[in-house]
């Protein structure tokens, strides 16, 4: 009995164990982002049926996974079938993570594919990286607030690599390349230990609406306990399995040991 309540200590501990909790490491895993700052909510469709639907400008769905091998994607505005204003095809690779965001004004959109890396920071750290999506924003550096710059000379559609920072809380800027001229604020960033970020500077910064702005995304996380969605359910429903399974274990000892004395 000892050895089976060592082996059901062991897993229930090990449910305990940080995991990543968003993107699905066996993919493909797909997912869309809407940048277009003058584009209505669109669909985005998969090999001709509908995968995310009525996604708006800013808006970032979750990761899909799909087969590996070629696959289209066609975006429309929401509820339609046509026009088709963004088609692509594209030879996705298994265990690899995707961002398609739709980019530039709606007369000249098209897609920007992002191979994302969501591996998992190390201990105490965050990753974060950024994309310049605004389509009449000059290349920017983006810089601790009046400090260093982390990201330097991004231009329109241009991707920053993943930076490992400590978990914190920043404030940050974009600023006009090269310059001390701040183009967007970004006070209060909150990055958590064991969390990918993408920052994405969205909109206008010409004056025309919407204006410029940031959102950010989590793309893949560490998480003490799982949230009781999706997939998950099952690891869920395995982990109270195995603590009923533990419990059971106990009262039958403790049955047992009743009995033993009783007889004695």
């Amino acid at each position: 009995m000892k050895r089976l309540l060592s082996m059901v200590s062991v897993l229930v501990l090990a449910l305990g164990l940080v995991v990543p909790v968003l993107a699905d490491g066996h993919g493909p895993n797909v997912r869309a982002v809407h940048a277009s700052p003058d584009a209505p909510a669109v669909d985005v469709w998969v090999d001709g049926s509908p995968a995310f639907e009525n996604a708006p400008f800013k808006g970032i769905t979750p990761y899909a996974m799909l087969t590996p091998g070629m696959h289209n994607f066609q975006i429309v505005p929401a509820g339609a079938t046509e026009p088709v204003v963004i088609e692509a095809d594209l030879d996705l690779q298994a265990e690899t993570d995707y961002t398609i965001v739709a980019v530039n004004t709606l007369a000249n959109i098209e897609p920007l594919v992002l191979v994302d890396n969501n591996s998992l920071p190390a201990a105490g750290k965050a990753h974060v990286r950024f994309i310049h999506a605004s389509p009449d924003a000059p290349a920017v550096d983006i810089a601790v607030t009046g400090g260093p710059v982390l990201f330097g000379n991004i231009p329109f559609k241009g991707v920053g690599d993943y930076l490992p920072v400590d978990a914190g809380t920043y404030d940050l800027e974009a600023r006009v390349s090269g310059t001390d001229q701040v183009a967007l604020s970004l006070p209060g960033i909150a990055l958590q230990e064991g969390t990918v970020y993408t920052v994405y500077a969205v909109g206008f910064a010409g004056g025309a609406e919407p204006a410029l702005t940031a959102t950010i995304s989590v793309d893949a996380q560490m998480a003490a306990m799982l949230p009781a969605t999706g997939g998950n359910l099952g690891i869920i429903a395995l982990g109270v399995a195995i603590l009923s399974l533990g419990l059971l274990v106990v009262s039958r000892g403790r049955r047992e040991l009743a009995l033993a004395t009783v007889r004695s």
